[in-house]
């Protein structure tokens, strides 16, 4: 996300989010549906369900520095 208001509204629709929000399938499938719209890329039905199980099975705490520096060094 090089893009800075890319990066921003992204942020903005994180901000508050919670590790038990990452647990919830139904949350977490709009999320990714709605940054799928955010950054104009087509998701087929299967690429989505990849994506929110992927995104849960991680076990992600947005509070926790050593989940944070594991996804960044993950996507970088």
């Amino acid at each position: 996300m090089k893009d800075p208001v890319v990066k921003e509204r992204i942020k903005g629709h994180l901000e508050g989010v919670t590790k038990y929000d990452l647990q919830d399938r139904a949350k977490v499938r709009k999320w990714v549906r709605t940054f799928a719209m955010i950054l104009n890329e087509p998701l087929t039905d299967l690429l989505e369900n990849q994506l929110v199980n992927f995104i849960i099975d991680q076990k992600i705490d947005p509070n926790n520095m050593l989940h944070l520096v594991k996804l960044y060094t993950m996507f970088r």
